[in-house]
C-alpha cells in the first residue's frame, strides 16, 4: 500500500502539531511493509523536511516542494485544484495534517482533528481565524474517509458540529516518545 503523509507542519518546530506528526510518522513507518511517501511544502523549511526523513527506514520517500502552506492552502481549501498525486504519484491513502484538503484522484483521504475551539467559542477568536477554520472542516466533513480525533470529546464535537458519522471517526490519542 502506498501512504502519502503531509508533513509540512513539522517546520514549526516545538509546537503540538509538529511533535505529533513527528511521532506519528516514526511511529507508523517504525515497523512497517508499506511505502510511505512524505509530503513537505515549504518556501524555506525544507531542510528539516530532509533531516527527518534521514532517520527514517527506506520504505519511506520524501517530496518536497518550494510553494509556501498558504498558496497550497488557496490552490487546496479555496479553488480545489492540483491533486496532490500530481506530486506525489498514485496513492492508496493520503493523510493530511493539518486540514489543508488537496483533492485526490483514487487515494483515501483521511486527517486528524484535535479540536473545533474555533467553532465552539468563536468570540475567542478574529474572524479570519474563524472563517478558515469552518471552511477547512467542511471540505474535511465531505471528502475525509476518515477523520482522527484526539479524544471522545473532540470527536463528539466533530459529530455535532459538522455531521460527521461516528462511523467516519476514530479516536486515537496523542501518544509521547
Amino acid at each position: 500500500m502506498k501512504i502519502g503523509i503531509d508533513i509540512s507542519q513539522i517546520i514549526y518546530e516545538g509546537t503540538g502539531v509538529a511533535t505529533y506528526v513527528r511521532q506519528m510518522v516514526r511511529a507508523l513507518v517504525a515497523e512497517s511493509t508499506h511505502e510511505y511517501i512524505l509530503f513537505g511544502s515549504s518556501l524555506r523549511g525544507r531542510s528539516v523536511f530532509r533531516q527527518f526523513v534521514s532517520g527514517l527506514p527506506s520504505n519511506v520517500r520524501l517530496i518536497t516542494i518550494p510553494i509556501p502552506p498558504s498558496v497550497l492552502d488557496f490552490f487546496w481549501n479555496r479553488l480545489h485544484i492540483i491533486p496532490v498525486e500530481w506530486f506525489t504519484g498514485p496513492l492508496d491513502v493520503f493523510w493530511s495534517s493539518d486540514w489543508t484538503q488537496p483533492p485526490l484522484h483514487s487515494a483515501l483521504g483521511m486527517t486528524t482533528i484535535h479540536d473545533v475551539m474555533a467553532l465552539l467559542y468563536p468570540e475567542s477568536f478574529t474572524r479570519s481565524i474563524v472563517d478558515v477554520h469552518k471552511r477547512r472542516l467542511q471540505r474535511v466533513a465531505r471528502e475525509c474517509t476518515r477523520i482522527l480525533c484526539d479524544s471522545e470529546a473532540t470527536k463528539n464535537d466533530v459529530m455535532r458540529l459538522l455531521g460527521v458519522s461516528e462511523k467516519r471517526l476514530r479516536v486515537i490519542y496523542p501518544g509521547y516518545s
